[in-house]
């Protein structure tokens, strides 16, 4: 099995390298990851200046590893296109420090890693953590290495993927999985403006997470915050099934100009 790890939170993060040190037990590892942290950059890609690689280090680890400018969309690319012998037969993205569940989807650097191989036709895997202080990455890199040899033998849908969240929990202490829905929105955002020594005003966007009780059974944030895995299926097609119904009977063409 050929795995493909890259992440958002750049080449030195300890997820990273748990990561890579439980998918060595199961399978051949390579690792491009950004040389930077790159996180909530979204699917971007990086199109108007190079990207650059250099080799790399994982503590504790055999895999082959580059360290890229780019980000981590990019980083799939570059392995796929250009650095890889072979495509991998799963990618990897994480383990990101802090939950990626709700509309962090639509921001997450972990998330679009993963959705860029889902483009690529490659089963993916997005794995984060739910911690902000004293990680504990064990659980997290072994459950995810045991999932990508789940794929690899049962195959995924073609433009899907697996997003991952895992409780920052001893083994012991974990619940179960559950397979799980995307919950929605997780924070309040709020914009807070200041003033610079000269005078001049700045912005910094910020938000507070809203009650984990306010999350729905049988979606991901409710999975994670009562001690459970939570693995949601993702999909790259955003159509809006009902409203695409709907559209039908606008008589859209009547907006058109008369010739």
């Amino acid at each position: 099995m050929r795995i493909l790890v890259t992440n958002d939170d750049g080449i030195e993060a300890e997820g990273l390298h748990a990561l890579v040190r439980a998918c060595e037990r199961v399978g051949e590892v390579t690792v491009v990851a950004p040389h930077h942290d790159r996180s909530a950059s979204g699917h971007s890609i990086t199109l108007h200046k190079p990207l650059r690689v250099q080799p790399a280090r994982i503590p504790g680890a055999r895999a082959e590893a580059w360290a890229a400018t780019g980000t981590p969309a990019d980083c799939v690319l570059l392995a796929v296109y250009g650095l890889l012998p072979a495509r991998p037969d799963v990618v990897l993205c994480g383990i990101n420090l802090g939950p990626n569940i709700g509309h962090d989807l639509t921001y997450s650097g972990t998330v679009s890693g993963a959705m860029e191989a889902a483009v690529l036709g490659i089963p993916a895997i997005a794995v984060s953590l739910d911690a902000e202080a004293d990680p504990q990455y064990e659980v997290a890199a072994s459950f995810a290495a045991a999932l990508a040899e789940q794929v690899c033998r049962r195959g995924m849908p073609p433009d899907a993927l697996l997003n991952v969240n895992v409780p920052n929990l001893d083994a012991s202490r974990i619940r179960g999985v559950q397979v799980t829905r995307q919950s929605g929105r997780r924070y309040r955002s709020r914009l807070e403006r200041r003033t610079d020594p000269r005078g001049r005003p700045y912005y910094w966007i910020a938000g507070e997470r809203t009650s984990p009780e306010d999350a729905e059974p049988g979606t991901d944030s409710h999975a994670l915050s009562h001690g459970f895995v939570s693995v949601t299926p993702l999909q790259m097609d955003l159509t809006h099934p009902a409203l695409l119904s709907a559209l039908v009977g606008w008589e859209l063409d009547g907006l058109l100009p008369r010739r």
